[in-house]
Order: C-alpha cells, then structure tokens, then sequence
C-alpha cells in the first residue's frame, strides 16, 4: 500500500471550511511538503470526510447540461458563486466582490446569460426581456438531464 499523502487531516478539514480551492491545496501541498496531488484526490478526501460540495447544484441559475470546455468560463463561475451565496455560504477572498460587480454589469447594461453548448463559446451575455426573473434566459425546453419549467 503507498504512503498516506495527506500529511495532517485536520489541517486540510481546516481548508475545505475557509473555502481553498483543490488547486490552492495542490500548491500549498506542493512547497509545503514536497508531495505532488490531484484534484481528484482532494475531491475523494471531501467525499470521505463528508464535507460539503463546494459547488452547490442550483438548477434555477444553472438548467443546463454545461459541456466540459464550457464549465469553467466566467459566466458559470459568477452563476455557481451566486449559488452559493443564495445558499446561505460565505463567499471568500475577493468572490464576493467579483460577484457583485458581474451583477451589476447585467443590471447596469440589461442583460441575462445564455447558455448554448452546440457554440464553441458556449456563453452569451444576451438583452433582457419581459420574461426574463432572474440572472438567466430560461431555456425554453428540457436540456441533457436537467428540466425546464
């Protein structure tokens, strides 16, 4: 069996609650130990431990089936951080204030996001309508496994 990489497990607990990132623990990991990780082993270690998902599922701001190339954009990031925030999760670092610039940009310029995975951009920043209630165009029909209204 190869050796534990995860040196001191309270110490990491400790980080999944102030909110690092898995790629903040793979650098800290890294000079503070000399141990190369992946993502996937601190996603496995949260799993264990029963900590929560950092990115919340929030399918009012996020209906979509997201293609992987698309789920990392800016539009997503500011869409999973709101989620968070609705969830009652303290956003951290400089977050917040990436957040509530991003929405008043929409507000200021009126507009909603969309989402179309058969784009190579995937998202647009599109005019807001009548029927538009929140941060997003509702699709209009059921999308990969995630339903519209």
């Amino acid at each position: 069996m190869p050796p534990k990489k995860i040196q001191d497990e309270q110490e990491v607990v400790r980080w999944f609650m102030e909110g690092r990132t898995y790629e903040w623990m793979q650098q800290t990991y890294k000079e503070k130990y000399g141990i190369d990780t992946s993502i996937p082993m601190w996603a496995a270690f949260r799993r264990r431990k029963g900590l929560d998902r950092r990115n919340l599922r929030d399918d009012n701001l996020l209906p979509w089936k997201v293609n992987e190339e698309h789920r990392h954009r800016y539009p997503a990031m500011m869409l999973r951080a709101e989620a968070r925030l609705r969830a009652g999760k303290e956003l951290t670092g400089r977050s917040g204030q990436k957040l509530a610039n991003w929405k008043q940009m929409l507000t200021d310029d009126e507009l909603v996001v969309h989402y179309d995975a058969a784009t190579e951009q995937g998202w647009f920043y599109i005019p807001r309508e009548d029927s538009d209630t929140d941060l997003i165009r509702r699709p209009a029909r059921a999308d990969g496994n995630k339903a519209a209204d």
